[in-house]
């Protein structure tokens, strides 16, 4: 498999896991915003159901107010303009001026400041228009429809006509309207009062507007409406904005999740690799150590038998030399020694190393500045590691000034509690990626050298309890700043 095809394949993992780990709140999501729908539905649904109870109450309230109202009018009309009208003229005539004028006044009389929209009187015997507070609607035939056929049977009955909807409450929408006709028997009463089995005379009609009533309706239902819409929006804006910032939470911690299995991964892969290193560097230290002693002995014998030829056998120490050195990295870095402070002077580490390599720096052609504190409180340290450490920074700083340059390398007391170690090179510097990685094990930008130094010399500090940072860009020198905890 190539790299890219492995990096694919990589994300692709990485994609699966993190969906796999938001699966659960994807579900959560899904359920709060279908709660949120289902909720606005259902309150639609009761507006819908509210408006339409109030309407029937509407209805059954205006229809025992019309029955009413029509009952007296019956009674009214009876007694004050029947009567008199058949003692006077003997019999009705509706086409007499004088007969419709006192009709008209007695019907306007009952009505006056009821909120009635027109009283119509029909005959019985034929579905004609006698009277109407309408004056263009008297004389019209068959407009009473099966309300006039039931209410001549006796059965007093209502009609409610309307059109528009909540809808109509925004502009530019066709206007509302609302009315009630209530038709009820025009009946003969009796001295003694009205009663049932009188001789049903007509029908009368009465037209009442609920315009005010149905919009009243219609404005709760819209309020209603309005008002859960604006609840439904805020509890959505929040649900949103809770989802989304949990959304983010949990994809970081997915994130977190995977990072964390992988660095364990990775630790795993070291522990194997670290066991198999050690074993192997194990076996290979003890005939290293023999090929080196033999050629100690080959390097003086040849003195004698061959002058000139021992270097020969200098080339076979010295090399043994550099392979038991790396073999001791790889132990070190596989089998790490438990860590013995004890109080010590970070002064006197320094000034070990810095003699340690001052042959070095003379060869080399590099500057060596030395700025250490006059007094530094006592560290806790294990004297050969942090020895080791050390060494292997100024190392580090050495292969980076091969033309030459400046080492600079100072000790600080901070906030008399730490104490600080700088070690400065003015050598080729690093880019940011190269910083990311010098403490990763095995990892290094030189033809030699097994790329466990810096990675030991970090795993030292960390035993330490101290921390190392690394400032650097190219062509600008590298600092490696060290911060240890002194005893107070």
């Amino acid at each position: 498999m190539t790299e890219n095809g492995a990096h694919s394949t990589d994300n692709e993992y990485r994609q699966k896991e993190l969906e796999a780990g938001l699966q659960p709140f994807k579900l959560v999501k899904y359920f709060s915003f279908s709660s949120l729908a289902a909720i606005l539905v259902f309150t639609l649904f009761l507006s819908w159901v509210i408006s339409n109870n109030a309407r029937k109450v509407m209805l059954k309230q205006s229809e025992e107010y019309s029955l009413v109202l029509a009952e007296n009018l019956n009674q009214q009309v009876f007694r004050r303009f029947v009567l008199p009208a058949v003692v006077r003229y003997g019999n009705i005539k509706l086409s007499n001026p004088a007969q419709f004028q006192n009709l008209d006044r007695i019907v306007r009389n009952v009505i006056q400041g009821m909120k009635i929209e027109s009283v119509t009187i029909y005959d019985s015997s034929i579905n004609i228009i006698s009277y109407s507070t309408r004056s263009e609607m008297v004389g019209k035939k068959d407009v009473g429809g099966i309300e006039y056929e039931l209410s001549l049977e006796g059965i007093a009955n209502s009609q409610l006509r309307y059109s528009g909807s909540v809808l109509s409450l925004l502009p530019g929408t066709r206007p509302l309207s609302c009315e009630l006709r209530t038709f009820i028997p025009f009946r003969q009463v009796r001295e003694a009062g009205g009663g049932g089995g009188e001789a049903i005379m007509g029908v009368i009609e009465i037209q009442k507007d609920l315009y005010n009533e149905y919009l009243n309706i219609l404005r709760l239902q819209g309020s209603i409406i309005a008002v859960s819409a604006a609840v439904m929006m805020v509890l959505f804006l929040v649900l949103r904005t809770i989802v989304s910032r949990a959304g983010k939470i949990m994809e970081n911690k997915a994130l977190e999740r995977l990072r964390l299995e992988e660095k364990l991964n990775q630790a795993e892969r070291l522990a194997h690799l670290g066991t198999m290193v050690a074993t192997v560097s194990h076996e290979i230290k003890s005939p290293l150590g023999i090929v080196r002693s033999t050629a100690e002995i080959l390097e003086k014998r040849i003195k004698k038998v061959a002058p000139g030829s021992e270097h020969l056998a200098r080339i076979v120490i010295d090399e043994t030399t550099r392979l038991n050195d790396i073999v001791i990295e790889f132990l070190d870095f596989a089998r790490p020694r438990e860590t013995q402070l004890q109080p010590g002077s970070v002064n006197e580490l320094i000034e070990k190393v810095l003699i340690f390599a001052a042959p070095k720096l003379r060869e080399q052609g590099i500057t060596l500045e030395k700025n250490l504190a006059t007094y530094l409180p006592a560290t806790p340290l294990d004297q050969d590691q942090f020895y080791r450490a050390l060494l292997n920074i100024v190392v580090n700083g050495l292969q980076a000034m091969e033309q030459g340059g400046v080492l600079k390398v100072s000790t600080t007391v901070v906030n008399n509690q730490f104490v600080r170690i700088s070690i400065q090179d003015s050598g080729i510097g690093m880019d940011e990626e190269k910083i990311a990685k010098i403490f990763t094990p095995f990892f290094t930008d030189k033809n030699k050298g097994t790329g466990l130094g810096l990675a030991i010399t970090k795993n030292i500090i960390d035993s330490h309890n101290g921390k190392i940072h690394v400032e650097s860009a190219p062509n600008a020198g590298t600092t490696f700043s060290i911060t240890l905890t002194a005893f107070t």
